[in-house]
């Protein structure tokens, strides 16, 4: 892990954000070089008073270009980029998404600097090392809270992480690794962690992202077709801009996708 992270996670921990359990599990080193990686923007170059994080990770395991979901994914992915592009305080919004399979599609970045998912750098034929990712991704939020947090500007974070099938290739990470980190965030409530589950005939999400520490209320399910796809997206989207308003996140992080 580079000096950079070993910093912020070790202050997050001093200061009480994180506990021994996601500080050792953030701590690995196999892990360090994945979550730089997302980092992107320096605090320095963002001129905002305060920040919104919202953080993507899709799904691109073969499964999903089998079933002919990559279409939709794609289009709800960029259909959130959209809705947070025209959000009144898009000034303010940075963006980071990645895929299941470790590929940082863009790491922070303004909002309107966001790429979209295309054909070229999302073709699903991966695996799910869904633990593994959710500890990079979860601690790629972790770190870059903490880097303007540092910097006296405050930071609020909207993550989804989206699946179409249980965890099976984790090497590094459990469940209840995840669940450690999610946790930690929903405390400090400053945090939204949300998971979609595109059915698969046979993975029951609601137990795999209860076990990874995600509430409920923010789990979302969608059957494997392009319309159900689309709305699930629509619902996160809609989360995604309330909670950019700083008066209206308590509210949302509250109420989950039903407020």
């Amino acid at each position: 892990m580079t000096t950079k992270l070993d910093d912020l996670f070790g202050a997050a921990k001093d200061d009480g954000e994180l506990s021994a359990q996601s500080a050792q599990v953030l701590a690995i080193p196999d892990l360090g070089a994945q979550i730089q990686a997302g980092l992107g923007i320096t605090v320095d170059d963002v001129q905002a008073s305060e920040v919104v994080l919202v953080t993507m990770m899709c799904d691109d395991s073969g499964s999903i270009r089998f079933a002919g979901n990559a279409d939709a994914i794609r289009d709800g992915h960029n259909l959130v980029l959209d809705a947070l592009e025209k959000a009144k305080l898009k000034d303010g919004i940075l963006a980071h998404t990645r895929l299941l399979n470790g590929t940082v599609v863009f790491p922070y970045r303004p909002i309107e600097q966001a790429a979209r998912l295309d054909r070229h750098n999302y073709d699903p034929d991966g695996g799910t090392p869904l633990y593994d990712q959710s500890v990079v991704l979860l601690g790629t939020v972790v770190a870059k809270a903490r880097e303007f947090a540092d910097a006296g500007v405050p930071a609020r974070t909207v993550t989804l992480i989206l699946t179409d099938g249980a965890d099976q290739h984790s090497v590094l990470a459990s469940a209840k690794d995840v669940r450690a980190i999610v946790e930690d965030l929903r405390r400090q409530e400053s945090h939204i962690v949300a998971g979609l589950g595109v059915a698969d005939g046979s993975t029951d999400f609601k137990r795999v992202f209860r076990e990874m520490g995600i509430e409920d209320k923010w789990i979302l399910t969608a059957g494997a077709n392009a319309q159900e796809i689309r709305k699930a997206f629509q619902l996160f989207s809609r989360s995604a801009v309330q909670a950019s308003r700083a008066a209206a996140f308590s509210k949302t992080a509250l109420g989950g996708f039903g407020a």
